[in-house]
C-alpha cells in the first residue's frame, strides 16, 4: 500500500485491489473496477446527523447536518478528485494536473496516488495553505504561480495542454463529471430521508457542489422518487463571491466581481473568488429553486464553528459553516419552519 495510507483510513483489506489497479498489464476494465472498489469503500456515504441542539438554538423543527468531513481527506473534494482520476485512468493519462488553494489539491494527491498517477499541483504564490505539506507527503509535485487563483487555473490548463497531462481543473468539460459526483450527495440524503428536504444549504465558491446537489434532486423528482425539489441556499465570504453578489444585487444573470475586490484571510480562503467557474449554472439553480444567498463574515463563521463543536461535537473548518449562516437568515421566517432541512458541512478542521 502507499505510504501514509493509514492516515486517510485505507486499510490492508484493500491492498489486493490497489495492486491490481497499479498493474498496467491488467485489462483496463479490471483496473477501473479495482478503482471503483476503492472509491466505493472510502468516498461518500458521509453521515447525515440530526442536529437537535441546533434545532433548539435556532428554533427549527428538523435540521440535519451532512458532514463531508467523513471523506478520506476531510472534505467534499474527495468526491470529484476520485471521479477525475478514474476518468484519467480510462483515457490513458499518466499525469494529473490542477490548480488549488488547498483542499482539492490534497484530495487529488490522494486519489492520484491510489490511481498510480503522477500529480502536479499549482498553487497561487500568495496563498499559504497548511495542506501543502500533506500534498507533498502524498507524492504530489508542487509549483507556485504568480497571481490569483483564477490566473493559476489558466496557467495550469495551458501547461496541461502543452504537456499532454490530464487537466482536472474546474469548469469546461469537467463540469458534467463533477456535477454527477456531487449529485451523489442528493442521493445519499434521499436514502436517509426518503424524500427531499425543504432546503439544502451549503457554502459556495465555484458553485459546483450546490449545482450537483440541485441536479441530483431534480433527477430524483423527475423519476417520481421525491415529492419536491429543495430550495438551494448559498453562503459565502462577505462580498467576495460573485454568485452570492449577483443574486443579492438583483442581477438577471451571473456576473464576475472586480478582481481587486478579492482579499484573502485565513478564514475565507476556501470561499473567495472573483470568477466562479460554474457560476452561471449555480446562479440559475438557486434562483430556479426559489432559494437564497447570503454574505457571511469571518467572525460569523468562527462563531458557528465554535457553536457546532460545543452543541453537536463536530470540529469543522469555519468556512464550511457558511451554508448554515445563510440558512438561518431566510428572506421570510416561515421558510425555515415546520419541515426538514439539510445543511452541508463541507470540511472537518
Amino acid at each position: 500500500m502507499p505510504s501514509n495510507a493509514s492516515s486517510y483510513g485505507f486499510n490492508t483489506e484493500l491492498e489486493q485491489e490497489y495492486r491490481q489497479l497499479l498493474d498496467k498489464s491488467n485489462r483496463l476494465e479490471d483496473r477501473l473496477e479495482a478503482y471503483d472498489f476503492l472509491t466505493d469503500m472510502e468516498v461518500g456515504d458521509t453521515p447525515l446527523i440530526r442536529a437537535r441542539n441546533l434545532e433548539r438554538e435556532f428554533n427549527i423543527r428538523q435540521m440535519f447536518l451532512k458532514f463531508e468531513g467523513g471523506n478520506p481527506t476531510g472534505t467534499q473534494k474527495d468526491r470529484i478528485a476520485f471521479a477525475q482520476c478514474r476518468d484519467a485512468i480510462r483515457r490513458g493519462f499518466d499525469v494529473l494536473s490542477l490548480a488549488t488553494c488547498g483542499n482539492y489539491g490534497v484530495a487529488c494527491a490522494l486519489a492520484a496516488k491510489y490511481a498510480g498517477l503522477e500529480c502536479r499541483i499549482f498553487i497561487p504564490s500568495a496563498y499559504h495553505s497548511k495542506r501543502v505539506e500533506e500534498m507533498e507527503k502524498l507524492g504530489a509535485t508542487i509549483a507556485r504561480i504568480e497571481g490569483d487563483y483564477e490566473t493559476t487555473v489558466e496557467a495550469s490548463q495551458k501547461l496541461a495542454a502543452k504537456n499532454e497531462w490530464y487537466d482536472a481543473n474546474p469548469g469546461g468539460e469537467n463540469t458534467p463529471l463533477q456535477l454527477r459526483a456531487y449529485g451523489e450527495i442528493a442521493f445519499e440524503i434521499y436514502d436517509e430521508l426518503r424524500d427531499a428536504p425543504k432546503v439544502v444549504a451549503a457554502p459556495v465558491s465555484n458553485g459546483t457542489v450546490l449545482t450537483g446537489i440541485y441536479k441530483g434532486f431534480v433527477s430524483l423528482y423527475r423519476r417520481g422518487k421525491t415529492s419536491r425539489i429543495p430550495r438551494i441556499v448559498a453562503g459565502s465570504a462577505n462580498k467576495k463571491n460573485p454568485i452570492v453578489m449577483s443574486l443579492l444585487n438583483g442581477k438577471s444573470n451571473y456576473e464576475d466581481l472586480p478582481p481587486d475586490d478579492i482579499h484573502e484571510t485565513i478564514i475565507n480562503e476556501p470561499l473567495i473568488n472573483w470568477h466562479s467557474f460554474d457560476g452561471d449554472i449555480t446562479f440559475d439553480a438557486i434562483r430556479n429553486s426559489e432559494g437564497w444567498a447570503r454574505n457571511v463574515t469571518d467572525k460569523r463563521m468562527l462563531d458557528l464553528a465554535k457553536l457546532l463543536k460545543e452543541r453537536e461535537g463536530l470540529n469543522v473548518l469555519p468556512a464550511s459553516t457558511a451554508g448554515l449562516a445563510a440558512f438561518v437568515e431566510p428572506p421570510k421566517p416561515e421558510m425555515v419552519q415546520n419541515d426538514r432541512f439539510v445543511i452541508l458541512l463541507t470540511s472537518r478542521r
